[in-house]
């Protein structure tokens, strides 16, 4: 299991633009993906999911990936958050 913290920097937050862009990347690999904010847990290859969490600017997510791709789905990940700019 590998996992971690970002800062929401988008000033729309994750809304579904980035959404659907980080939902593309995690559903490229086999390992369970979740994100995390406020106490709240969700599945990662889900639009729904991710959207329902309301994650605004500045929030603290946590990225939790567990699997046999995990190291290169979270660096996937990471890229896709930082080229992107919606999170650090």
């Amino acid at each position: 299991m590998v996992e971690k913290f970002f800062k929401v920097t988008d000033p729309t937050g994750i809304h579904a633009r980035p959404a659907s862009l980080i939902v593309q990347a995690a559903n490229n690999f086999k390992s369970e993906i979740n994100i995390e904010f406020n106490n709240k847990k969700a599945n990662l290859k889900s639009i729904m999911s991710v959207m329902a969490l309301g994650i605004p600017q500045d929030a603290e997510i946590k990225i939790v990936v567990m699997g046999q791709d995990e190291t290169e789905a979270m660096d996937t990940l990471s890229d896709v958050f930082v080229r992107q700019k919606l999170a650090e």
